[in-house]
C-alpha cells in the first residue's frame, strides 16, 4: 500500500486533523499533537483521546499511516544543561501524548550545537536524550528527521544519523524520516535516476532501509548543497519531478507514510492525485 498525505493543521481539536486529511483525499497525514510554539500544553483529556481515535477508525487511518511531528522548540542536543533538560521533558511529554492517542511514531528534528559544543558532542547528547525518553515511555518509535544542515543543525548527513542510532539502547524504537528538500539541500542529489539510486543506496548502506519509517516529499527553492531549508511545491523547485515519481513507484517505500510539507496547502489534493497517478 502507498500511504500519501500532508502535514495538516489540528487547530480546533485533534480530530480536525483527521477531517482535513480526508478533505484532501489523503491516506496518510502528519500533525502536531499540541501547540508547537509552546513548551508545555495541558494534559490530554480522555474525551479528546477517544474522539481522535474514533475519527481515525471511522476514516480508516491506522497508526502506521500517521506521522505526528514534534515541536520545533525541542533541541535534544542543546549545549546548555538546563535548556537540554527542558527539551527532554517536552520530548517525553510528546511521546506520551502519541501513545495516549494510539499512535506509534513521533517525528522530530535531532538538534543543534549552537556553536557552543562540537558536532560529535551534540550527537552524543541527542542519543542520550533519546535513550532517556525511551526508558521513560513505551510503544512509540522516535523517528529522526534528516536536516538541511542550516545554521548549527546536526543530522544533515547519513553518518551523523547512523552515529545517533548506534548509541541508542533500544533500536526497536528508533527510526528515520527522510525529507527530500533536506536531502537535496545537504548535498544528496535527486535530479536523475542514478542520483536517486545512489542516495538511497548510501542510506541503506550506512543506516539501513529497515529504519525508514516515513518520507517528507518537498521540492527545494534553493540550489543543491545550499544548506538552506526552503520547501517548494512539487516540480516547481530545483529538484524537479523525477525524484518524486521514482519514490512513489519504489516498493521499498510501500506501507510508510509519505507526507507533503509543500508550501501551498490549496494544491495538496492535486499533488496527492499527481503522485498517485505515477504509482
Amino acid at each position: 500500500m502507498k500511504y500519501i498525505g500532508a502535514h495538516v493543521s489540528s487547530s480546533g481539536g485533534l480530530e480536525k486533523a483527521v477531517l482535513r486529511a480526508v478533505e484532501i483525499k489523503a491516506t496518510a497525514f502528519s500533525f502536531f499533537t499540541r501547540n508547537q510554539r509552546q513548551w508545555f500544553s495541558p494534559l490530554l483529556k480522555q474525551e479528546k483521546i477517544d474522539t481522535f481515535k474514533k475519527f481515525c477508525i471511522k476514516y480508516k487511518f491506522k497508526p502506521q499511516q500517521i506521522l505526528p511531528h514534534s515541536s520545533y522548540l525541542i533541541n535534544l542536543g542543546h549545549p546548555i544543561d538546563i535548556l537540554l533538560e527542558k527539551s527532554r521533558l517536552a520530548f517525553i511529554d510528546e511521546i506520551v501524548r502519541c501513545d495516549q492517542l494510539g499512535l506509534i511514531f513521533l517525528n522530530f528534528h535531532p538538534g543543534s550545537h549552537l556553536n557552543k559544543i562540537t558536532e560529535i558532542d551534540c550527537l552524543e547528547r541527542i542519543s542520550k536524550s533519546i535513550n532517556i525518553a525511551l526508558e521513560k515511555t513505551k510503544n512509540v518509535i522516535a523517528v529522526i528527521e534528516n536536516t538541511a544542515g542550516q545554521g548549527t543543525n546536526v543530522g544533515y548527513c547519513f553518518e551523523q544519523i547512523s552515529m545517533i542510532i548506534n548509541n541508542i539502547n533500544d533500536k526497536s524504537r528508533i527510526g528515520v524520516c527522510l525529507d527530500t528538500c533536506h536531502l537535496f539541500s545537504s548535498g544528496y542529489d535527486l535530479r536523475t535516476l542514478n542520483d536517486c539510486e545512489n542516495t538511497f543506496n548510501k542510506f541503506n548502506n550506512l543506516i539501513g532501509l529497515k529504519y525508514l519509517k516515513g518520507i517528507h516529499l518537498n521540492d527545494s527553492k534553493k540550489s543543491f548543497n545550499s544548506r538552506v531549508d526552503r520547501h517548494e511545491s512539487l516540480g516547481l523547485g530545483k529538484i524537479g519531478t523525477l525524484a518524486f515519481k521514482w519514490i512513489i513507484r519504489n516498493k521499498n517505500f510501500y506501507n510508510i507514510p509519505i507526507i507533503l510539507e509543500t508550501i501551498n496547502p490549496s494544491i495538496w489534493e492535486k499533488e496527492i492525485f499527481w503522485l498517485r497517478s505515477h504509482k
